[in-house]
């Protein structure tokens, strides 16, 4: 705390009163606007809620107290125990009407939207991708966290060929976060193989890959937590387990 009071000390002693006065007055009223963004993101709506990340993040959630909403084409794939405490909306992520539906009332949103094993050409992330920001525009939400992979950082031949048709989606739905403009809050998350295996410590990093394995757990837990570090708005963040010297 002490460098920074410094530092906004010396700032001010560089400029006049009326200067000073006024610096202070927008410094004030910028913590005042994320504190109470911050203090009021409690209701969320979940895409991907029933996949291996989304339980995770669906788990954390709960346990950190929000109030989830979930779209999910069938409700039953989500546990008993879950299903009980969330709030779920049926249907697709592909129909505007739906989507609306989960966004409308919310305070931010999340997306772990995936394929299981399916490797096929495929377009459905992102064209629910761009549901769900018609809908954030619509009802004025602009929070978003949402999963890509990490092969979004590599050079395209470099890309196992296999994962192609994915990553090919996923730079569809980065492209749809980008050409948002300046109305998203969004949080591009870049795992890479996401592991079935406890909490362990892990590393960010922003811009570039941090590894090559996170576990489920972590990444569950970084796209809630995320969604208030102002610091990770509109970038791409890697995130992966410190490797053990």
């Amino acid at each position: 705390m002490e460098p920074r009071i410094s530092s906004v000390t010396r700032i001010l002693q560089a400029i006049n009163w009326n200067e000073a006065c006024f610096v202070l007055n927008i410094v004030s009223r910028h913590s005042a606007i994320i504190s109470s963004l911050i203090f009021r993101m409690k209701k969320i709506a979940i895409f991907g809620a029933s996949g291996m990340t989304g339980l995770v993040t669906t788990e954390y959630a709960l346990k950190q107290g929000f109030e989830v909403r979930a779209l999910l084409r069938d409700p039953e794939k989500l546990p008993e125990s879950l299903r009980s405490q969330v709030e779920v909306v049926k249907g697709d992520v592909t129909n505007l009407g739906d989507v609306e539906s989960a966004v409308k009332g919310r305070d931010a949103i999340i997306v772990t939207l995936g394929t299981r094993n399916d490797l096929s050409p495929t377009t459905v992330m992102s064209d629910g991708l761009k549901n769900i920001i018609q809908a954030m525009k619509k009802h004025e939400v602009s929070v978003i966290s949402v999963c890509l992979s990490s092969f979004i950082f590599f050079d395209r031949e470099k890309v196992p060929p296999i994962f192609n048709e994915i990553n090919a989606d996923h730079l569809r739905m980065l492209e749809a976060l980008r050409s948002d403009g300046s109305t998203l809050k969004w949080i591009a998350v870049c795992p890479p193989h996401i592991a079935d295996t406890p909490s362990s410590p892990h590393k960010i990093s922003i811009g570039s890959s941090a590894g090559r394995a996170i576990s489920k757990q972590d990444l569950g837990k970084f796209f809630v937590d995320a969604l208030s570090k102002t610091e990770y708005y509109n970038q791409l963040v890697g995130i992966a387990t410190e490797v053990q010297q």
